[in-house]
């Protein structure tokens, strides 16, 4: 059993699972009586498993310092936003610096709603997982 398996057990989940879609009001007029609620994304529940996941694996590994992510990845030439994660090169990278990209993006949704979605539906968080399963 590997110490990533909490994580990497959701390789073939991503793949079937919807991730999540942006949730916008149609059907109020922005009145004082119907007030338009801000869009939001819907995430399928195999995300919130997800989000919990990481953090437990975080809790569980302190040695990790993983929420220390934004010093992590500067270390290892990367910046904490969309672009700099996404266009990784993940196939040199060690477990920390992996997991410091799966934390970021994790963390990044409190700041930016949907970054999350994008880097699921972009496929960073599968390849990154992917690269775990080859390091273990």
């Amino acid at each position: 059993m590997s110490r990533f398996d909490i994580l990497t057990k959701y390789i073939p989940i991503i793949q079937a699972d919807s991730i999540g879609e942006w949730v916008i009001d149609k059907e109020n007029d922005g009145t004082p009586e119907h007030p338009i609620q801000m869009p939001f994304v819907g995430y399928s529940e195999m995300v919130h498993n997800f989000i919990d996941d990481v953090y437990a694996f975080e809790e569980s590994n302190k040695n990790m310092e993983l929420t220390r992510y934004g010093d992590i990845l500067k270390d290892n030439g990367l910046e904490w936003d969309s672009e700099s994660m996404k266009n990784a090169d993940v196939s040199n990278l060690n477990a920390q610096c992996v997991l410091a990209l799966i934390m970021g993006a994790v963390r990044a949704e409190r700041f930016c709603d949907g970054a999350l979605l994008d880097f699921f539906k972009s496929g960073c968080i599968l390849k990154w997982l992917e690269r775990l399963n080859n390091i273990e």
